[in-house]
């Protein structure tokens, strides 16, 4: 495949990380490399691209002088940090996902130990925050209580006065004081008004976790399907997500079930941009199967694009963030949508917001004038908002 990343305003600290990712027998590293590092960015990049436990492991191997003994015990420190933590996250897990069964909840976890132990067979190998767990919408009230009880508090309400939080929102957190633990419930694998799979079809092909007893997760078609979109939609601003994916394809993947899911809800290019990114920054080893019903020239067109994420240490969810990355996020995420979900999109913005309601209370029987008044009720904020400045 043709090289037309440009990545000459990548930091040196984070080139060499990437070439410390690949596999074995692609890495051709120089002890030269070592020299003339600003070692803290190095460490400061490992953490922000969630990608220490495996470059410990990596620089273990190493024996060079020219790194800093420093660096290799802050790694070993990382490392040790987290695989406790993971151990941690897999007890809870376990726990969470028996008290779902008992009361008839199906669940579908989607990142954290499953990934570790699924695509790296060790837990310890992969960081993660929290769990992420996709149940059906209509048990989200009964989860809710189940995690209550167990002594989870809820970090934020959603606004249900109108019922758009369904598709406008995919999740809500839950925070354990004491444990330290959050668990995000997810309704939707990503916001709308995109289409996704439904629940029922993601659980027909669901597998389970190897090593772990009675905890499923999505199908590798699936999961292929669910890391890309979610990467891309965050600029794949951490290489964790890429190696996630250099991980998944070596697995016996179906690239024609893989393909249609991508077609049927209009991530077809952006499927083929993580294969870009994986197979050009990573060295993934990608069949020539997998590019040819993926790779076209959008995909190598959006993997470009995604290259701007990795010149800074760009956090999305960092806020405030600096108004050239919110500009240019904000014209990549258009470019990601195909053009049924640009449309979509567009046509969202006339169905009316929480903050309709509360610029004119009306009697729930009444709401459907929000629909016709939602033009009018945006042009008063704005005005309002403008005469206030």
């Amino acid at each position: 495949m043709e090289n037309r990343l440009d990545l000459k305003h990548i930091p040196k600290e984070l080139l060499l990380i990437m070439d410390l990712l690949k596999d074995n027998d692609d890495r051709q590293i120089s002890e030269v490399r070592f020299f003339d590092l600003d070692w803290n960015r190095f460490i400061d990049l490992a953490i922000h691209h969630r990608v220490y436990s495996l470059l410990y492991l990596q620089l273990k191997q190493i024996e060079s002088d020219a790194i800093p003994s420093t660096v290799r015990k802050q790694l070993a420190y990382l490392y040790r940090k987290n695989t406790i933590k993971m151990l941690f996250l897999s007890a809870e897990m376990q726990e969470v996902s028996k008290l779902f069964k008992i009361h008839q909840i199906r669940t579908l976890f989607l990142k954290g130990p499953v990934l570790a132990q699924t695509l790296y067979g060790d837990i310890s190998l992969r960081t993660s925050r929290d769990l992420d767990i996709l149940i059906p919408i209509e048990q989200l009230d009964q989860a809710e209580e189940l995690l209550f009880k167990r002594g989870y508090q809820k970090e934020y309400e959603i606004n249900k006065a109108l019922n758009e939080w369904k598709w406008r929102h995919r999740h809500v957190n839950y925070y354990h004081p004491d444990k330290q633990i959050t668990i995000e419930i997810h309704w939707r694998l990503n916001t709308g008004p995109a289409k996704e799979p439904r629940f029922n079809e993601l659980w027909n092909r669901r597998q389970d976790v190897p090593s772990i007893h009675d905890v499923n997760m999505l199908s590798d078609e699936d999961l292929y399907w669910y890391l890309n979109t979610h990467g891309s939609q965050h600029g794949w601003s951490r290489l964790r997500w890429l190696v996630d994916i250099k991980q998944l394809i070596h697995r016996d993947l179906d690239w024609g079930k893989v393909s249609q899911r991508l077609k049927q809800y209009g991530y077809f290019h952006v499927g083929g941009q993580g294969l870009v990114l994986v197979s050009e920054l990573l060295n993934g080893k990608i069949s020539n199967e997998a590019a040819s019903h993926l790779i076209n020239r959008r995909s190598k067109k959006l993997a470009i694009k995604s290259i701007f994420y990795l010149e800074s240490m760009i956090n999305i969810h960092s806020l405030p963030l600096p108004e050239a990355v919110v500009k240019y996020h904000k014209r990549y995420l258009i470019e990601l949508m195909s053009l049924e979900q640009r449309v979509l999109f567009t046509l969202s913005f006339l169905y009316p917001y929480p903050d309709d309601v509360k610029t004119l209370p009306l009697p729930k029987s009444l709401h459907f004038l929000y629909f016709p008044l939602r033009p009018f009720l945006w042009a008063w904020r704005k005005t309002r908002k403008h005469a206030l400045s």
